[in-house]
């Protein structure tokens, strides 16, 4: 058996690497990341107003895919502190966490504050679809939504939903 050297072995992995990192960069470079400015804790984030089907007073930014579509997407909620959302369903579920803040949830076809689970930052919840929930912000708080397109939302109570939107 023959044997290498240890510079040539280390040449030609180190060959193959670089290869395969050009090869990695090609195919990442139409992802999307968020990066955190450490100093002012600034994401970058293009924020807009939210949907008209969300109460007013809420901002949301896309950071994947497109909502009104059939495919995957993956937006963020900024909402102020005592922004409600009323009982609602979604035709897909919903991954919901937590990024900043406290995100209350509650089960249900009527808004009570009692019993609604304590979401802290890092918090999770899966909305199940056609299962009717409903939200409130404790503190400025930003949520991050998963799910298959196109977003939906019906609200249980249609006098809820906000005006022209009906």
């Amino acid at each position: 058996m023959r044997r290498i050297s240890l510079p040539i072995l280390l040449g030609c992995v180190l060959i193959a690497l670089a290869g395969r990192s050009q090869d990695l960069t090609a195919q990442t470079s139409t992802h999307t990341s968020v990066a955190m400015d450490v100093k002012t804790h600034d994401p970058g984030i293009k924020w807009g107003p939210a949907p008209a089907v969300l109460p007013a007073g809420a901002q949301l930014a896309v950071l994947a895919g497109d909502p009104s579509g059939t495919g995957e997407f993956t937006v963020r909620l900024k909402m102020p502190n005592g922004y409600r959302i009323p009982p609602h369903t979604h035709p897909t579920d919903e991954n919901v966490t937590v990024i900043e803040g406290t995100f209350l949830v509650g089960l249900g076809t009527t808004f009570q504050t009692a019993g609604m689970l304590r979401l802290p930052g890092g918090g999770f919840i899966t909305a199940p679809a056609r299962h009717a929930h409903y939200a409130e912000a404790r503190g400025a708080t930003i949520v991050q939504v998963n799910g298959m397109g196109p977003f939906q939302l019906t609200y249980v109570n249609p006098a809820d939903a906000p005006k022209g939107t009906n």
